[in-house]
């Protein structure tokens, strides 16, 4: 298990400026105002020769029970329960706060190792604020500046004893258990009257976990679901709607393979869309999107399809990603059956670029239907990475050719001559003919179609490019001129 850094203090000491520093990108939201981070992130981080996991966190805060800060400091609270040190981080430029004297008494009672860094310690002010750190009696600060990357040597030799402390304790768990191994082992040979040779052994890399993003509307119960599919309260949730800003990624495992689920932010319609860090969550969740295999439309089902679901469920089409429809809140529905229906037929009538994707019905309170939503997203990811040959393509078109011609353009027939699937991710075919810039719109919405019902490639968007083949005659001078 990687050693693991968790970053607390009060809001906007620079907490998520240092985790970008740390795991050298823009991974989490940064904006001067204070609050943006409230579930916490986990990332990979690299200082120097030390490897470890580092945990950004959201500002501690004074309040009422049930509250959402109150909620935001149980996640901050879950942090320092999994991680092996803490980094206590104050504004060296204000200097200690009551608010910086109070958490410190709450993280020295945690029994974790404590490491003081006083941030935004550039310039001769930022010093001096540093200085009173001292008064916490947590040891001797480190100044830094995340933002310029100033002090980081000095962070790495706090780090490195007890990166060190910690690896030569795995370590020594590791050999005793080998031990207790390799005695029972020889053991059992001994007895069947063998000898162990002490052959080395290979195993396969794991497969890659597949990538899935969940999207949707504020208050469709994403990190709820997320929370069930878990099976723990990993991230924030609650009655609010837009609680979750940043796109955390998570991994799991369902049914022996690998998962890397991402929670995403609320889209709204843009024109709502005014503060300044919803506008950065959105961009988050975007890009979360985009960057996923399948992505997850979590829908109320309480609530109808609206503009909002289809231009999010376009997007997703845009960027080429495999399509699942979650039925969130099912529990609520009384006529299950007749709403099922009347929302597929919607789904069909008004998505027709991703006809026949799952639409799975779910409760993610509940935890119910949670397998059926796993299915459906294998399901949709092995349609999404499937290849055609070439042979059973032309043979296709061939039949295509027969029954429903391509229509003549200004006299001139156009002639398709045969296709091809270069890449899948999604399923992509490239058709070669002559004259195809004149290839009507509705007649390739009829060959993507026709493709995606003789294949069985429904709910992935399905990609076609035109190929026309050279004249080998253009651009010669005729011999008798």
């Amino acid at each position: 298990m990687p050693f693991i850094l968790a970053l607390v203090g009060r809001p906007n000491v620079g907490k998520s400026t240092l985790f970008n520093r740390l795991v050298g990108k823009k991974l989490a939201l940064v904006d001067d105002q204070p609050g943006v981070t409230r579930d916490r992130r986990e990332g990979d981080a690299k200082l120097g020769d030390i490897e470890f996991t580092v945990i950004d966190t959201a500002g501690l805060e004074d309040a009422q029970t049930g509250s959402l800060l109150a909620r935001m400091r149980e996640q901050t609270e879950a942090a320092i329960a999994d991680a092996h040190c803490v980094l206590f981080l104050i504004d060296a430029r204000v200097g200690l706060t009551p608010d910086d004297r109070h958490f410190a008494e709450m993280v020295r009672r945690s029994d974790k190792p404590v490491l003081i860094g006083a941030n935004k310690a550039e310039g001769k002010g930022g010093m001096a604020g540093a200085m009173e750190a001292f008064e916490l009696g947590l040891g001797d600060p480190i100044p830094i500046s995340a933002e310029h990357g100033e002090g980081m040597a000095d962070l790495y030799d706090a780090l490195r004893p007890l990166v060190d402390a910690i690896d030569d304790a795995e370590r020594a768990d590791k050999l005793a258990a080998a031990e207790l191994v390799s005695t029972a082992r020889q053991a059992a040979l001994a007895a069947a009257g063998e000898i162990d040779d002490d052959t080395d052994h290979s195993e396969d890399d794991p497969a890659l976990p597949v990538r899935i993003a969940i999207v949707g509307r504020p208050n469709a119960g994403k990190s709820t679901l997320i929370n069930s599919m878990l099976g723990e309260e990993r991230l924030l949730v609650g009655p609010e709607a837009g609680i979750t800003r940043d796109s955390i990624g998570l991994d799991w495992e369902w049914r022996g393979r690998k998962i890397k689920v991402f929670d995403t932010a609320g889209l709204r319609k843009r024109a709502r869309v005014e503060d300044k860090v919803e506008k950065l969550a959105t961009m988050d969740a975007i890009r979360a999107a985009k960057f996923a295999e399948v992505v997850v439309i979590l829908l109320d089902a309480t609530i109808a399809l609206e503009k909002q679901d289809l231009q999010i469920i376009d997007l997703i089409e845009r960027e080429g990603r495999a399509v699942v429809i979650g039925l969130n809140k099912w529990d609520l529905i009384e006529k299950r059956g007749a709403t099922l229906s009347l929302l597929k037929e919607e789904a069909a009538r008004l998505v027709p670029l991703v006809r026949g994707c799952p639409i799975v019905p779910m409760s993610g309170l509940a935890g119910q239907g949670i397998d059926r939503l796993m299915e459906g997203i294998m399901q949709a990811h092995s349609v999404w990475n499937r290849r055609v040959s070439t042979s059973k393509i032309n043979r296709w078109l061939s039949g295509v050719l027969q029954n429903h011609p391509p229509p003549a353009v200004s006299g001139r027939r156009i002639k398709l001559k045969f296709m091809t699937q270069p890449k899948s991710r999604p399923p992509h075919f490239t058709l070669f003919g002559n004259q195809l810039d004149a290839l009507p719109e509705s007649y390739k919405r009829y060959l993507v179609n026709s493709i995606r019902e003789t294949f069985d490639l429904p709910g992935v968007p399905i990609r076609l490019s035109l190929k026309t083949s050279e004249n080998p005659f253009e651009g010669r001078k005729k011999k008798w001129d």
